[in-house]
């Protein structure tokens, strides 16, 4: 029997490389999660070169936290073959950060054609947590649909938007507040998040 959190993180093509690394991060930290299977497909790994000047495929993992993890286990898009490809593998949900509008596409119509497309309809079939962080402005009637498609299918639209009401001080802190917002909703809750008290500062 697991002693822990099973989870599936998947990164696309859209902008924000820099919260898949923070979401990384702290789920490495968290005593709470066991494993972390991580997908990578081929359009992020621009976006990272781009956006973290991270390069390559090979050993993606360590290179985004800055060292080898045992927790985190990377798969290819192309590996139908893993786990997490089959609902008898015990999994407590899936976070696609950021989710392009192609891959929501794919998990909203069920084209399931690769291990991001696959898994996430495995979460779907079985009933599990699945959380979208679409990425994308504006949105079309085609995306907009798609949403609507997923969500109606069992998925959580979780939009990358910032909160102010913090106060964050930098980029950084928009992207920590979001992604504890999203480990939140995964039974999760950071101490490092800020919780909103109706008072002001």
């Amino acid at each position: 029997m697991s002693s822990g959190k099973i989870l599936t993180v998947a990164m696309t093509g859209a902008s924000g490389a820099t919260l898949t690394r923070e979401l990384l991060l702290l789920l490495e930290k968290d005593a709470r999660v066991e494993r972390v299977h991580f997908i990578a497909s081929e359009s992020s790994l621009r976006v990272l070169a781009e956006e973290l000047e991270v390069g390559g495929r090979n050993d993606l993992v360590a290179k985004l936290l800055g060292q080898a993890s045992v927790k985190i286990v990377q798969h290819t898009p192309i590996d139908i073959g893993a786990p997490i490809a089959s609902g008898s593998y015990p999994c407590d949900g899936m976070i696609v950060l950021p989710c392009s509008m192609g891959t929501l596409a794919a998990i909203a119509n069920g084209l399931a054609d690769n291990l991001i497309a696959r898994a996430a309809d495995v979460c779907l079939k079985e009933r599990r947590p699945l959380l979208l962080g679409v990425r994308e402005t504006p949105f079309n009637k085609i995306h907009l649909r798609n949403m609507q498609l997923a969500a109606d299918a069992g998925a959580t639209i979780f939009p990358v938007i910032p909160v102010f009401y913090n106060h964050p001080t930098d980029t950084l802190a928009m992207v920590r507040q979001y992604v504890c917002r999203v480990l939140a909703h995964l039974d999760l809750p950071q101490d490092s998040a800020y919780q909103w008290t109706g008072k002001s500062k």
